[in-house]
């Protein structure tokens, strides 16, 4: 298994410690072909949001290109594996270099999840810990249950989360609300924007989380930005920096059956 690793300019830019605990998770769970090709580019989501296709275009078969080598493209992003998984179709006259492509790019949760089929991670973690759950990774990659999907409750971030001694994942009000970035709509709906953050912060600090936690390092970076200039005593960390102080357990023959 040969993994190229897929990590959006933004968290390559201003988050690097995010894609290399991402590396580090994937080798504890016995990956050991893991490449991080330098000729990635964005994803093209921003362009692709305020309408520019013609710029986005390139972007996207980019992607396909430089991924092309690889059994699996893992991301520490389920807002950017969103975007080529569900809005690259559009880029795409080959639809074979589109399929080859989507079929194979995994959210880094999912990935261990639904095809490393890690149960839980083992280890001492004694904090209470809110999840944020993105829009994308929700509705789009189906990371978890929201209050707008019928049927059995699940969620694949809380289950590697959940195994942790000690860890008291707080119960918010609002499982499913938006952070209130969504990218370009943070400049474009600043008021809107900010005021969907502070309740998404409130809800943190009312169920006394201590740290806020996510699968997606865009919500934590508009969140993060929020709590600092408000002064908030809460820590901001993305799932995988959580993740990498501990060993994954994998699912038996009994639970897959």
């Amino acid at each position: 298994m040969h993994i190229g690793l897929f990590v959006p300019c933004y968290v390559d830019q201003l988050y690097p410690q995010v894609g290399l605990a991402t590396v580090e998770i994937l080798e504890k769970c016995g990956v050991a072909q893991i490449s991080f090709p330098e000729q990635q580019t964005c994803c093209g989501q921003p362009m692709a949001n305020t309408g520019c296709t013609d710029q986005t275009r390139p972007l996207a078969l980019q992607m396909a290109d430089t991924f092309r080598p690889f059994d699996y493209v893992v991301s520490p992003s389920g807002s950017c594996v969103a975007m080529v998984r569900h809005h690259y179709e559009e880029y795409f006259e080959d639809k074979q270099q589109l399929e080859n492509l989507t079929s194979k790019t995994f959210e880094l949760c999912e990935f261990l999840t639904d095809v490393l089929k890690v149960s839980s991670f083992q280890g001492s973690y004694p904090r209470r810990v809110g999840l944020h759950q993105s829009c994308h990774g929700l509705r789009e990659l189906r990371l978890g249950s929201s209050s707008e999907i019928i049927g059995k409750s699940y969620n694949k971030t809380r289950q590697l989360l959940a195994g942790l001694d000690g860890i008291d994942l707080v119960t918010l009000s609002r499982v499913d609300e938006c952070c209130g970035f969504g990218g370009t709509f943070a400049v474009n709906e600043e008021a809107v924007s900010c005021a969907m953050g502070k309740d998404r912060i409130d809800d943190h600090q009312q169920a006394g989380a201590e740290v806020m936690t996510a699968a997606d390092m865009s919500c934590l970076m508009h969140l993060s930005g929020m709590i600092t200039r408000a002064k908030v005593k809460l820590e901001v960390l993305h799932i995988a920096e959580i993740l990498r102080c501990f060993e994954p357990n994998f699912e038996t023959a009994s639970q897959t059956s």
